[in-house]
């Protein structure tokens, strides 16, 4: 493959640009540490924020382009009401083969059987700590009761395959044991993911993937294997016997830049190819624009760079809660 400028790499990577995530709300009810600051960040109006008629117009519209796989995020999504009708709309879209979501699960319990008859695929569980006392330090006062609730009741809905994301937060080291304990007696797949210093700067203290990896491996024979449904950045592994499987997943430095294929839908109405770059374009005006649009989504693909994870610190000024992750 020929590059382009010293140090870069063409506007084209190795894998078709077919997933989409959706940003269905800039609020969350946690107020994790790597996040946002402790006092949130400033909300925008219920005017400012698409509506569920806008979000599947566009998602329409990006599937004429290529995309297949969509993933509602937030902030937290669960906290905007009626979250399982837009899913429904939007698993009633010709093209879609993979509609998930990620939450912080606080909510999950109560909504997991109604998200999975309106047509959700699967979910990914945020859950950065098993200690009850650490968890409610890193969410700045979340509940991890409520979290392994809406776990349970995921599994139980046929929400499947089941991930569970851990940032890679100093005192993770301690446990790695727990973790690794529940992706042997539940079918989860625990990812371990090394802090992004996406629209501030990652805190000090952090535990790194290679790091991680170290500590993993100092538990026994660590086992490649295929990544569940889903794809994505981490690589898997097994440990023993396990029902579910471990992945890790590097941060800015990680290199997956790539092997990126998505393009994110923030919850005020831009679209964005890069988690790490600042550049977007308001689509909102041009929503109901069929032509118009499908136009502007297929220039965003087209000017797609795959090397923004060598930008320190990356150029967005926005928040990870902000973007959608």
């Amino acid at each position: 493959m020929s590059t382009g400028a010293a140090g870069s790499l063409p506007a084209t990577g190795p894998r078709p640009v077919d997933y989409l995530r959706l940003s269905i709300t800039d609020r969350c009810n946690f107020r994790c540490r790597y996040c946002m600051p402790p006092q949130g960040v400033p909300k925008r109006r219920h005017a400012d924020i698409l509506t569920y008629e806008e979000i599947v117009a566009f998602t329409e519209a990006a599937v004429a382009t290529g995309v297949s796989r969509v993933r509602i995020t937030g902030g937290e999504p669960l906290v905007r009401r009626d979250c399982a009708e837009l899913v429904a709309k939007l698993a009633a879209l010709d093209g879609i083969r993979d509609l998930s979501l990620t939450t912080n699960g606080s909510l999950l319990a109560r909504h997991a059987g109604e998200l999975a008859a309106a047509g959700l695929d699967r979910v990914n569980v945020s859950i950065d700590s098993l200690e009850a006392a650490r968890f409610r330090r890193v969410t700045r006062g979340g509940g991890l009761e409520p979290v392994l609730a809406g776990l349970e009741a995921a599994l139980a809905a046929g929400l499947a395959p089941v991930k569970v994301n851990t940032v890679l937060l100093a005192g993770i080291e301690r446990e790695v044991d727990s973790f690794l304990a529940l992706a042997r007696s539940l079918p989860v797949h625990v990812r371990f993911i090394e802090v992004m210093p996406v629209g501030r700067r990652a805190a000090a203290g952090v535990v790194t993937a290679a790091e991680m990896m170290r500590l993993l491996a100092d538990r026994g024979d660590l086992r490649p294997v295929a990544a569940p449904e889903g794809g994505g950045p981490a690589r898997y592994f097994r440990l023993g016997r396990m029902r579910g499987s471990i992945g890790i997943i590097g941060g800015a430095g990680g290199g997956f830049c790539s092997d990126c294929s998505r393009l994110r839908l923030t919850a005020d109405g831009r679209l964005r190819s890069c988690l790490f770059s600042g550049s977007e374009v308001d689509v909102r005006p041009l929503i109901g624009r069929g032509p118009a649009l499908r136009q502007t989504i297929a220039a965003a693909i087209a000017a797609k760079r795959y090397d923004r994870h060598a930008e320190h610190p990356p150029t967005t000024p926005r928040t990870m809660s902000q973007i959608g992750g």
